[in-house]
């Protein structure tokens, strides 16, 4: 095996290893915290603000930083959006997003990472979710 190709497969595992950790350690992943901190209206639990400012300021850090080079350092170009906009496909996709969430108090992410625990509702959401997933892409279409 390469260097190239060992590094292209370590740099995805250790990433998601951190953001599992991140995840787990802050909170992330429970849904009644979450529920919380979307509760605005009611017992409004401010806690996961710093996880969230956290996570926009160090990519933001870490994308104008990227903006100054030809190519990332372990791949051959940089996968950027194409689309540019606020469009009523992005609406309804991001109502339907708020909805789910708001709903169970799980996104994409801390279910992936809940989904080690083999729990039946972790379990559950994520095989909703594919199934979601893969139903908007039949009906709509894939992301451009």
């Amino acid at each position: 095996m390469k260097l190239k190709s060992i590094i292209t497969t370590l740099i995805p595992f250790f990433g998601g290893t951190l953001f599992g950790l991140g995840l787990l350690i802050s909170g992330m992943n429970n849904p009644a915290k979450v529920r919380g901190f979307l509760d605005i209206l009611g017992n409004w639990q401010p806690a996961l603000i710093a996880v969230m400012a956290s996570a926009v300021l160090i990519f933001g850090l870490a994308f104008q930083f990227s903006k100054r080079r030809k190519t990332p350092w372990f791949g051959d170009r940089f996968h950027l959006p194409g689309l540019s906009g606020i469009s009523f496909r992005l609406l309804a996709g991001a109502v339907l997003f708020g909805i789910g969430w708001g709903l169970i108090g799980l996104c994409p992410g801390p279910a992936l990472v809940d989904l080690a625990s083999l729990h039946w509702p972790a379990v559950g959401f994520v095989v909703a979710m594919i199934t979601g997933n893969r139903l908007a892409h039949y009906l709509v279409g894939p992301a451009r």
